[in-house]
């Protein structure tokens, strides 16, 4: 049997942090953010930084990576001398590009590709993609990674607080999350994807630090009598509270294996708004 060379392909939705992509088995293609006179790319010509002034006064449309884009990447990996490819995307529920990828690929020659519906978002997506490329790098083959990351997705959980639900609404990414609209109460809701990758609410809190309570007890509630987890932190124009959040949860929780930090995509921003934090629970055992 010929080696495998795997590599993990993500798209820029699933927020991986930049040092571990250039760590990496990992590959991105970024999302596209388009307004109505340029196009950006995710991640590449945009950040989570320079989009709100933008947003303010257009809200751009999100799209699939270029399929173009896409072609580019896998010559690349193949280029690379991989073999195998582990797709690793936000939930189908949310977005197209699982689809768009698994098309792609099956038609592609010259590498094996698997795709991964992570029924997530963000880093709550990301941190499978990086749990990947941890048992790639700890020698496990194709067909062992794919059920061990699979098998941890029902055990994976966001949860994102946003300041507002009005881009949420905008960009109809608003999924079970409507009833409620009734912002003029403060109510801070933290919202999760479902078993079917679409998000709801978890909870609704009045104000921020509340807010954050809540999500440290909803992790708490995660985690229950579990030894090995990981844990991630990520934030969109939040910075001071994501570090604080951070602070709190290497407290609370110090036998975490790992705590991501990282930024919200601008895709992904131009729906959760300035002001969002998520927090994200991995259990492994």
């Amino acid at each position: 049997m010929m080696s495998e060379k795997i590599a993990v392909l993500v798209d820029s939705g699933t927020d991986v942090p930049q040092e571990v992509i250039a760590n990496g088995p990992f590959f991105m293609v970024p999302l596209r953010i388009i307004f109505s006179d340029k196009e950006y790319r995710d991640g590449i010509d945009i950040s989570s930084d320079t989009i709100f002034p933008l947003i303010k006064k257009e809200l751009p449309k999100t799209s699939l990576p270029d399929g173009e884009v896409i072609h580019q990447v896998f010559d690349q990996i193949k280029a690379q001398g991989y073999t195998h490819v582990i797709m690793v995307t936000i939930s189908s529920g949310l977005s197209g590009t699982y689809n768009a990828l698994r098309v792609l690929g099956e038609h592609y020659e010259g590498l094996t590709f698997h795709s991964i519906d992570t029924k997530n978002v963000g880093i709550g997506a990301g941190i499978l993609a990086i749990y990947a490329g941890d048992l790639i790098k700890q020698g496990k083959n194709f067909t062992e990674v794919i059920a061990e990351v699979e098998s941890k997705i029902p055990h994976t959980k966001i949860f994102f607080n946003v300041d507002t639900l009005e881009y949420l609404q905008k960009g109809g990414r608003i999924g079970l999350v409507a009833s409620l609209l009734g912002s003029a109460l403060k109510l801070k809701p933290i919202i999760s994807c479902n078993s079917e990758g679409i998000y709801y609410t978890v909870a609704k809190v009045r104000g921020l630090n509340k807010s954050i309570d809540k999500t440290i007890q909803l992790v708490k509630e995660q985690i229950g009598s579990h030894k090995r987890f990981n844990l991630a932190v990520t934030q969109a124009d939040a910075l001071e509270t994501a570090e604080k959040m951070r602070a709190r949860l290497h407290e609370l929780f110090p036998t975490a294996e790992n705590i991501y930090f990282g930024k919200v995509s601008p895709a992904l921003a131009v729906h959760t708004g300035p002001g969002s934090l998520g927090v994200v629970c991995q259990i492994l055992d």
